[in-house]
């Protein structure tokens, strides 16, 4: 993996609400030796029709809320500066944001980017926000997902593989999860960790004796093949015998479990984007497993991985009268 000398900083709504994030991009930056830059992108339609009492342009209007937007990035900047952080800040019309945060992911270089998780209800308790999928699935750089407010303090990093590939992931996806999770937990003076949940057979309850003892032969095996495909997986990695974890069951339900259990602090997952069918199923299933989680997550993409998202910027969003033929362009 390359090094990461520039963090990009999603900010939501400049000057209110960060802090969280803000102490952690800066803890980042700091352990990594990496410059941040705060972005902010404004995706609210600007309306071009007559107000009452309002004869404004809207180049007016467009000028003066960035202006204001940067006015308050640079606030927050400040404060970061007096820890020792390198930060500049950004601020520009585009839509939508997962769409325009890509773009200045890719302009400035970005080695990861550091997001709020969005909150608010969802159709189905489990799924992420349409932005955050959106986010997660067409970034090629490392997504950092923050879900909880606390500070990082020697925290405990849970990298998730897949040695056998089970659930579709290119080969060399694991070993860069372990590279950027070594990066991290150097970083932030934390621990790494390692986990594998395998596919086992599970018994039922009216099991004949000899069904039993099958199935306990069959379940031996699979966690020896298990851990042994772990093993080979962490050869290159300084991840102690300790804190690797073989757990048979649903990533789904497990990983969160192994989360709470172990008190992480960042999950570090991979991830695929598939198109038509494909994509649905494996998606839902990632969504599942990183809604489920009770902590930060870091999600990271196979080297080579192209987004779809064009480069060009948008500009504003515009409103124009009811009686146009165009409402929204």
């Amino acid at each position: 993996m390359r090094a990461i000398k520039k963090i990009l900083v999603a900010i939501k709504r400049p000057g209110i609400g960060q802090a969280a994030t803000l102490r952690k991009a800066a803890q980042l930056a700091l352990g990594l030796g990496a410059e941040l830059e705060l972005f902010h992108a404004l995706t609210t339609p600007i309306f071009l029709g007559p107000v009452p009492g309002e004869q404004e342009d809207w180049r007016v209007t467009r000028d003066r809320e960035q202006q204001r937007a940067i006015t308050r990035l640079q606030r927050s900047a400040e404060r970061l500066r007096r820890s020792g952080a390198k930060v500049s800040v950004k601020a520009v019309w585009d839509y939508p944001g997962y769409a325009a945060l890509l773009r200045r992911a890719q302009q400035i270089g970005a080695g990861l980017i550091v997001a709020e998780r969005h909150t608010g209800g969802h159709t189905a308790p489990w799924l992420l926000r349409y932005t955050d999928w959106e986010l997660l699935r067409q970034s090629p750089v490392p997504v950092l997902l923050l879900k909880k407010s606390r500070p990082w303090r020697n925290p405990a990093l849970l990298a998730g593989l897949d040695p056998f590939h089970e659930f579709a992931k290119p080969a060399k996806l694991d070993a860069e999860i372990l590279a950027l999770g070594g990066v991290m937990a150097k970083a932030l003076g934390g621990k790494l960790h390692a986990a594998h949940v395998y596919l086992a057979p599970a018994f039922r309850d009216d099991e004949s004796a000899e069904a039993r003892a099958l199935l306990e032969s069959y379940q031996s095996r699979a966690r020896d093949q298990a851990e042994a495909a772990l093993r080979r997986e962490l050869k290159s990695a300084q991840v102690p015998p300790e804190r690797l974890h073989v757990v048979p069951g649903q990533p789904v339900t497990e990983l969160p479990r192994l989360v709470r259990s172990l008190g992480a602090d960042i999950a570090i997952m991979g991830a695929i984007s598939r198109s038509g069918l494909k994509r649905l199923v494996v998606g839902n299933t990632a969504e599942a497993v990183f809604d489920a989680l009770a902590c930060d997550i870091l999600v990271v993409k196979p080297s080579g991985f192209r987004t779809s998202i064009p480069q060009r910027v948008r500009g504003p969003a515009f409103v124009l009268p009811p009686d146009s033929a165009m409402p929204w362009v």
